[in-house]
C-alpha cells in the first residue's frame, strides 16, 4: 500500500428509504429498480463516502479523485440485459456489439449473455441510458438532447444549470460518473494507513497486478491477459475498497468528463478508463497512473461499456437519521414477531 498522506474527514453512511438495503461487511449496497413486468431490472450501488477526501498527487491526471460530496457508484457494469429492457421500455434505441461470432471487426466469442456487460456502447448512447433512468423515476434528465437526438450543452436559461459542469444537470439523481468519482471509487481507500486513507494502484484494493481470469472473483484478480470475451458483471474479477467490482478490466468504461476536463463544448472528447477483457499481457491500463487519450463520444468501439452513479440523497426523498432507522428496524421486528406468534 501507498504511504497515506492525509487524514480522512468522517467517515458516514446514509441510507435512503428509495429501495431495499443489503449489508455486506462495510459496505452498504443499494438497489434501485427500474421499468416494469417483463422489462423490470435493477441497479445495485455502493456509497461513496469520505466527502473532502485528499486527491492522489501520484494519479493520472495529478491530483486526481477528490470529491467534496458523498454519492453512489454503481456496483457493476452496465448490462446487456439492462440496455435491452430500457430500449423496450424507453424507446432508446442503443445498439450493442454482437459477440456471438467471431468477424475481422469483431474477433470475440462468448455469446451474447443477458448478464454480460453491453459492449460497443457510444457516450452519447450512454448518456440516453443515464436519461431513462432519471426520466421512467419521474427525475430531471442528466443530459441535454434536441429533438434530432443531438447533444447539447446545458445553458444558463435551464433549471439545473451548472456553470462548472455544462455536460450534467444539478437536478439529475443518476448520471455517468465524473473523473474524480470514477477515480475515487476505483482506488481511494478510507482505511488504509490505518484509517488514514490513501489510493491503491489498481482497482482491485492492491498495489500488485491484478492475476489474468475469465471470470470469478478471486482476490484481486481481473477479466484481462487476452480474454476471448468479458466475463457477467456479477463475477468480473474482486473488488475495489468501497465494493465496486470491475473498475478494471472487463470493458473499458466511459466517464462524464471531458479529455481536457472542461465539459464546455458538446463534441470534444470524452476520457475512457479501466482496461478491456483482451488486453494481453499487460495490466498498465488498469493503473491510476494510467494516462490515455480521449475518444470521441460517437465511438461505439466493442471494447466499450460503462457503468452509471447516483446523489447520495436525492432531493425530495426523506433520508431517516440513524435513530429513525433503528426505531424503523425494531417496529419491524415486532411487527414479524406477532405475526408469528399468531
Amino acid at each position: 500500500m501507498r504511504q497515506p498522506f492525509f487524514t480522512v474527514i468522517g467517515t458516514a453512511f446514509v441510507v435512503s428509504l428509495i429501495a431495499p438495503v443489503s449489508v455486506s461487511g462495510a459496505q452498504t449496497v443499494i438497489t434501485r429498480s427500474f421499468g416494469s413486468g417483463g422489462n423490470a431490472f435493477s441497479l445495485d450501488f455502493v456509497e461513496i463516502g469520505n466527502p473532502g477526501n485528499l486527491p492522489d498527487p501520484t494519479g493520472s491526471r495529478m491530483s486526481a479523485g477528490s470529491v467534496s460530496y458523498s454519492f453512489k457508484m454503481g456496483k457493476y457494469e452496465i448490462s446487456r440485459d439492462m440496455i435491452d429492457k430500457a430500449n423496450a421500455s424507453g424507446g432508446l434505441g442503443i445498439s450493442m456489439a454482437d459477440f456471438s461470432i467471431s468477424t475481422s471487426t469483431v474477433p470475440y466469442r462468448g455469446g451474447n449473455g443477458a448478464d454480460r456487460p453491453a459492449p460497443g456502447i457510444s457516450w452519447y448512447d450512454a448518456a440516453k441510458f443515464a436519461n431513462y433512468l432519471n426520466t421512467s423515476a419521474g427525475r430531471a434528465a442528466a443530459y441535454k438532447f434536441d429533438a434530432s437526438g443531438t447533444f447539447q450543452l446545458w445553458s444558463s436559461g435551464d433549471l439545473g444549470y451548472d456553470a462548472s459542469n455544462r455536460f450534467r444537470n444539478s437536478e439529475a439523481t443518476f448520471f455517468l460518473p465524473s473523473f474524480d468519482e470514477w477515480y475515487k471509487a476505483a482506488y481511494y481507500d478510507p482505511e488504509a494507513g490505518s484509517g488514514q486513507g490513501g489510493y491503491w494502484l489498481y482497482p482491485t484494493r492492491s498495489n500488485t497486478a491484478p492475476s489474468y481470469s475469465s471470470g470469478g472473483t478471486a482476490p484481486n484478480s481481473a477479466i484481462y491477459g487476452g480474454q476471448v470475451s468479458p466475463a457477467d458483471i456479477y463475477d468480473a474479477g474482486s473488488l475495489s475498497a468501497y465494493g465496486t467490482m470491475a473498475q478494471g478490466g472487463n470493458l473499458w468504461e466511459w466517464l462524464e468528463t471531458s479529455s481536457d476536463f472542461s465539459n464546455d463544448d458538446a463534441s470534444e472528447l470524452r476520457t475512457i478508463r479501466g482496461g478491456g477483457f483482451d488486453n494481453i499481457n499487460t495490466d498498465t491500463y488498469q493503473q491510476s497512473n494510467f494516462v490515455r487519450s480521449g475518444s470521441q463520444p460517437s465511438d461505439g468501439n466493442p471494447l466499450n461499456g460503462f457503468r452509471v452513479a447516483m446523489v447520495s440523497a436525492p432531493s425530495g426523498l426523506v433520508v431517516p437519521e440513524p435513530s429513525a432507522l433503528s426505531l424503523l428496524a425494531i417496529g419491524l421486528g415486532g411487527l414479524a414477531l406477532s405475526r408469528t406468534r399468531r
